[in-house]
């Protein structure tokens, strides 16, 4: 068995590192941005270092970052914007992924006057409980921005930032790659609604239960982290023994 396979850290840092490649390729992630994901059972994360290129980074350059912000293990600083990472995993036990984005489409829902962003598309049911908006636009260097951030997200799925990005949180790392996917689809259904001229028709409440009713979130998760690693593995974006350990 390889490290990957027998040490569950080892397998993690190589998940944050395929997923932030995996999402540059999508787009949804460009020169900043980042992933993070807890240890279990550990006051402390895993993130890449703030300068390492999104498009080429490796499980070997992945940092391990305790909660108050300080490299436990690895080489180079964290991102300046650590403490995004560090506050949510404090006040959301339930949360082990988290992602920054600068989606292009996420922020125009925050420049626009008396338009939310809200579920169109099926599997954005994920975000029914609201997607609530952070107002300050800055880098969030600090705690206490961090921890205001965290606030606005409350018990939600996802964040907005004004004139800034979005955060998203999951139950794990494939799930937050899969939750990007889909925030950025129905973000894209919503503004191509909006684009037409046409008055936008969410869902319901009434079809919003029906989908859930249906829902298989896990067997979802894992098509769609697999078609992803494929689709990486064909473009060269993950070499092929790396696809097999992801699996």
């Amino acid at each position: 068995m390889s490290v990957i396979e027998t040490d569950p850290v080892a397998k993690l840092k190589a998940q944050v590192a395929a997923a932030t490649r995996m999402l540059v390729m999508e787009g949804l992630l460009d020169y900043s941005g980042h992933v993070s994901a807890r240890i279990p059972g550990r006051d402390a994360f895993l993130i890449q270092p703030g300068t390492a290129p999104r498009s080429s980074v490796t499980a070997d350059d992945i940092l391990l970052v305790g909660f108050d912000g300080k490299v436990i293990d690895g080489n180079g600083r964290p991102p300046v914007e650590i403490p995004i990472h560090v506050e949510i995993l404090k006040a959301r036990p339930d949360v082990q992924a988290v992602l920054h984005s600068h989606m292009e489409l996420a922020i125009a829902f925050t420049m626009m006057r008396d338009v939310k962003l809200v579920p169109m598309r099926a599997r954005a049911v994920r975000w029914e409980s609201g997607i609530p908006m952070d107002l300050d636009p800055s880098h969030i260097k600090t705690t206490v921005q961090g921890q205001t951030l965290a606030r606005s997200l409350g018990p939600h799925h996802a964040a907005l930032m004004r004139a800034h990005g979005l955060v998203l949180v999951a139950e794990d790392v494939p799930a937050l790659l899969v939750d990007a996917v889909h925030f950025d689809e129905n973000a894209r259904a919503l503004m191509t609604v909006l684009t037409a001229g046409a008055q936008p028709l969410p869902l319901t409440p009434q079809e919003r239960d029906q989908i859930n009713r249906h829902e298989m979130r896990e067997f979802h998760v894992g098509k769609l982290w697999r078609y992803y690693i494929d689709k990486a593995r064909t473009a060269g974006v993950v070499d092929g023994k790396e696809a097999l350990l992801l699996d």
